[in-house]
């Protein structure tokens, strides 16, 4: 009911504004090189509903895409609210890019009001990032909202992973040069530079994270479960006893003692969280609160993808050093 009112809502402000001319929030993303060769015919118009898609997109297209993100990188995404600028720019989009699953489960509301079918779950203009990736926390056995938010295809942060993101990034190759195979060339060269660039920097967060790889922090939610296992850390304990529920004073004493009987130095989170409750389970635990990103643009200096992991990667292995 709540997602056919969404729809409805968002359709409303769609037939209000049609008189008047409307600029989005969507973020265009900076590209990760220039052009290497020329690029034919018009620009794809692509809607993404992240920054850190918005990023892998940009790396691939360049000049040959027009990229807006509808999430902004200070904002969970799992809860973004749509503006009517938003459904605007879905409308006039050639490509839509989501994780999939159940992770932004207002898209189908957006989509919806945009009223552009190929654009859909499973259209021909959808493309769903988490295809080919193996999934962690696929739940087992019968769910119930007992257990907190619960995600039932498994843990949808699935950008948190560089390896993943190699496998988004020759899904969007072959994307993109479907919809316009007149810059096919350009895709190639524009993916293989970038892979080439990721494959390197794989090697080099792998080496300057070697140091913490068996060590263990506590996390605010269940967010990094793909980043720990790229670089081999562990993450058993978490601020939410159960995803979306925050914990009880006994519950917190429990993690207080846990995090000093174990030595672990870090809690971490992305900016969206509250810090105030945090901060305080660090003071008292001896531990300290690090922001480790989920989102392109949420920390200065983390705009791209690879900018986003050179400081994740640099911020856990000093939190945890």
């Amino acid at each position: 009911m709540t997602k056919r009112i969404t729809a409805l809502f968002l359709a409303f402000l769609v037939s209000a504004g049609n008189a008047a001319a409307h600029e989005g929030h969507g973020k265009n993303v900076p590209s990760h090189a220039g052009p290497v060769e020329a690029v034919s015919g018009r620009k794809l118009k692509i809607v993404a509903t992240t920054t850190t898609f918005a990023s892998l997109v940009r790396a691939v297209g360049g000049d040959a895409v027009e990229v807006k993100a509808i999430s902004l990188p200070k904002f969970n995404t799992h809860f973004f609210q749509p503006k009517f600028s938003d459904v605007r720019n879905v409308q006039k989009a050639d490509l839509f890019v989501q994780a999939g699953l159940d992770h932004e489960l207002w898209t189908d509301a957006i989509l919806d009001a945009a009223g552009k079918p190929r654009l859909f779950r499973g259209g021909e203009g959808n493309i769903a990032m988490s295809e080919g990736i193996r999934l962690l926390d696929v739940p087992q056995g019968p769910l119930s909202r007992a257990e907190g938010d619960v995600h039932i295809f498994g843990n949808p942060h699935i950008w948190m992973s560089p390896e993943n993101a190699r496998v988004m990034t020759l899904n969007l190759l072959e994307r993109l040069k479907r919809h316009s195979p007149e810059n096919a060339a350009y895709f190639d060269r524009n993916a293989d530079e970038f892979l080439e660039k990721l494959d390197a920097k794989i090697v080099e967060w792998k080496e300057k994270a070697a140091q913490v790889r068996g060590k263990e922090v506590v996390s605010y939610h269940k967010d990094i479960a793909y980043f720990v296992d790229f670089l081999g850390l562990k993450a058993q304990r978490f601020y939410e006893p159960k995803p979306g529920i925050p914990p009880s004073p006994r519950e917190l004493i429990s993690l207080e003692k846990y995090i000093r009987d174990n030595g672990i130095k870090a809690i971490v989170q992305p900016i969206y969280y509250s810090r105030e409750s945090t901060d305080a389970l660090a003071k008292r635990s001896g531990a300290k609160v690090y922001i480790i990103c989920q989102n392109a643009g949420e920390v200065p200096g983390t705009e791209d993808y690879i900018g986003l992991f050179d400081y994740n990667v640099r911020t856990i292995s000093e939190a945890v050093n």
